[in-house]
């Protein structure tokens, strides 16, 4: 099912969970060795590939419509994500990240774009609202489609999920209708009190 500055017990209970940096560098200690024009033109193309990537925010995105202590509400009052134009998102949305790679990834694939047994959230997340995503979660889905079941088990008790479900509606939100990139968000804000709060409360201090 659907780590950064958040814990993760294993222990199944009542309840309401850091992929590393990836980087390379070129070391070229070879005396005379030149970097080809073909080589110049990989480079090129591998630097457009990024910037795709890491593109604008969609100009028609939804913006939140309130805030409160580093948390986003769309105008029906759900969690909702904020992007700036340069790609700098929320804590919750980055939280999110962490945790829907951490819990859901196995089954919808990396970045909620879906696999061969469990559909893509980035498409699934359009349309879906907040309390059916909370009930789907809580309580799971059956699905038969052509002849094939697919269940989806319930998640209402593990704490690793539902101390974190707002933030992976979040992060699925932004990845649907606000154009997050796949990957790991290059930068967010820190994480506010009221998170940390909130995780404690839920899932005890550390």
């Amino acid at each position: 099912m659907f780590n950064g500055g958040s814990k993760v017990k294993k222990t199944t209970v009542k309840s309401r969970g850091r992929q590393g940096d990836a980087s390379f560098s070129i070391l070229d200690q070879v005396s005379g060795l030149k970097i080809s024009l073909a080589g110049l033109a990989g480079l090129a193309l591998a630097a457009g590939f990024v910037l795709a990537v890491a593109g604008p925010v969609r100009a028609d995105a939804p913006k939140p419509a309130s805030d409160k202590d580093g948390k986003y509400f769309d105008a029906n009052g759900d969690p909702t994500f904020r992007m700036d134009a340069d790609g700098k998102v929320d804590w919750f949305t980055y939280s999110g990240f962490l945790r829907y790679h951490s819990e859901c990834h196995v089954c919808h694939g990396p970045d909620g774009m879906g696999s061969t047994y469990a559909p893509a959230l980035a498409d699934s997340m359009k349309t879906m609202d907040y309390a059916t995503f909370l009930a789907t979660v809580a309580q799971g889905k059956q699905d038969l489609q052509a002849g094939q079941e697919k269940v989806m088990p319930t998640f209402g008790l593990n704490k690793n999920v539902m101390c974190y479900v707002d933030d992976i509606f979040i992060y699925l939100k932004a990845r649907a209708v606000g154009d997050l990139p796949r990957a790991r968000p290059t930068s967010h804000d820190p994480k506010p009190q009221s998170a940390k709060d909130a995780q404690d409360a839920c899932m005890g201090p550390e």
